[in-house]
């Protein structure tokens, strides 16, 4: 005997569900599981996010609400290694040509460690500031012409 409303499926019948906002959302104001969702982070983070006072949340009896406006000023003031700054000005500037060790090593589609190795030993030079390694766009073509392109047809040719 089947159910209308059966998660199983035989196959021919795809099951579709549909999100719509629950009350308070259309009040303006979320719970932490809607805040959570909303932020794709889990309901941890935003308990510990309102108890370091970076997000504005109100307890009504014993339900916290978090209204949509601070919610979002809490996403653009959210720490973001890109936005990391040092001596005033943005660590990984890549308008400016300075990117990470990550971001040059998925340049180069090779790992991270691969591109620490190269700075460590002189193949490609790197600043650190701060706690940050960068690395200027120049340097990351040079070692691409130099090193990478040469090793690439060594390989093909041995």
């Amino acid at each position: 005997m089947e159910n209308e409303n059966s998660w199983f499926s035989d196959g021919e019948e795809k099951l579709s569900i549909e999100v719509t906002p629950s009350e308070p959302a259309r009040k303006g104001v979320v719970s932490i599981t809607e805040a959570a969702r909303i932020n794709n982070v889990t309901r941890q983070a935003i308990y510990v996010a309102i108890k370091q006072n970076k997000l504005r949340a109100s307890k009504e009896s014993t339900r916290w609400t978090i209204r949509l406006e601070d919610l979002e000023e809490y996403r653009k003031n959210k720490y973001s290694r890109t936005k990391s700054v040092y001596d005033g000005e943005l660590l990984f500037d890549n308008e400016k040509g300075w990117f990470s060790i990550n971001q040059v090593a998925k340049m180069l589609n090779v790992p991270a460690q691969k591109i620490y190795y190269a700075t460590r030993v002189g193949l490609l030079r790197a600043e650190r500031r701060g706690a940050a390694w960068i690395v200027n766009l120049d340097e990351v073509k040079q070692y691409q012409e130099n090193y990478l392109n040469k090793r690439a047809e060594e390989n093909f040719i041995g």
